[in-house]
């Protein structure tokens, strides 16, 4: 009897591994979609030169998650892109990479990204397929080329196999690779947050806290003409009046225009996700949002390029600071932020 028993829990064992392992195979494999959610605007990004398919998508993610991205094949783009954090990094205030080297900025969140009009904090690059370059090329990031990675690649049977699914040809390129990468990044959409819930789907059985409502009129008041609904940013570059870190001096967007008007500018970020997506800043200085708020109400510095919305110090006492944390709380979207699908399954 015993050993009838023992038996039977083994193949109860077994039948239950191979339930969960269908089920979730069935979870990572669910076709990707792209949605326009109700009342977004059209999205910039141009699916017809790079439509996103099921083999494309699952190669970009096999990639985006692979080190051998990196010149000693240390670092993958997941290093500085978790996704329980919106696709930035929270262990540090800005990235490191290859060999512990440590970069001049906070990496920026990865989610939504057919409405940007540009990337990176400077706005340096203007495509989502050329963005991966320059981490790829940075000497303290990843420090490699796209040749090389091209050649690491086409030496590899299963990635082979995996660009002949995706594009129709086992020959690895540099376009290909940020073709798939770009297709990875573009499905990366957020867009299920309570807030979401409330204001945009009207979800009867959801409703704002009396503190979360307050939270929202103060958004209203004083950050959604930079942080605009319901992408929670205008994509545009402003000075919000930081004090230049020495030994950084980054001068932001004047970096690459060279005009002094562009001194100290750098991009609005979404504020979706951003209760998970701390430090925050373009260099991470800060590690929480009341930081934040007590810079934007008592330590902005005035320059020439400071944004004309703060030239007025922004008044909110304690209770009003709660409030305001309590609605950008609301732009949370755990399901995205834990979606199956855009884990690391290695294929």
């Amino acid at each position: 009897m015993k050993v009838n028993n023992t038996i039977f829990i083994l193949c109860l064992i077994m039948l239950s591994t191979l339930i969960i392992s269908f089920s979730l195979h069935q979870i990572i494999d669910q076709e990707v979609k792209f949605v326009v959610p109700k009342g977004w605007p059209k999205p910039v990004y141009d699916f017809k030169k790079n439509p996103v398919t099921q083999d494309g998508f699952k190669l970009g993610r096999r990639l985006f998650f692979d080190p051998v991205l990196s010149r000693d094949s240390s670092i993958s783009c997941n290093s500085c892109h978790t996704q329980f954090s919106g696709f930035t990094h929270v262990d540090h205030p800005r990235s490191h990479g290859i060999n512990g080297l440590n970069g001049t900025r906070n990496s920026l969140t990865i989610f939504n990204m057919a409405w940007s009009t540009s990337f990176m904090w400077d706005g340096s690059v203007k495509t989502l397929e050329q963005q991966p370059v320059n981490p790829i090329t940075n000497p303290v990031e990843m420090d490699n080329t796209m040749e090389n990675i091209v050649q690491k690649l086409n030496q590899s049977e299963t990635y082979k196999k995996d660009f002949k699914k995706a594009f129709g040809t086992s020959t690895i390129s540099s376009p290909l690779v940020l073709k798939a990468l770009a297709q990875f990044m573009v499905s990366l959409q957020s867009y299920n947050s309570k807030y979401d819930k409330v204001i945009v789907q009207k979800q009867q059985d959801i409703q704002f806290t009396e503190e979360e409502k307050e939270g929202l009129q103060l958004f209203r008041d004083h950050c959604a003409q930079c942080h605009k609904e319901p992408l929670f940013t205008d994509y545009s570059f402003k000075n919000i009046g930081m004090k230049i870190i020495p030994g950084l001096n980054d001068y932001g967007r004047m970096t690459i225009t060279h005009n002094p008007k562009d001194s100290l500018l750098f991009k609005v970020p979404s504020l979706r996700n951003v209760s998970a997506s701390y430090p925050y800043m373009h260099d991470g200085r800060f590690g929480t949002l009341e930081d934040v708020l007590n810079h934007y109400t008592s330590q902005i510095v005035q320059s020439p390029t400071l944004a004309p919305q703060l030239r007025e110090p922004i008044r909110l006492n304690k209770q009003q600071k709660a409030s305001l944390i309590a609605f950008l709380n609301t732009l949370t979207d755990e399901e995205f932020l834990y979606d199956m699908r855009f884990r690391n399954w290695g294929r």
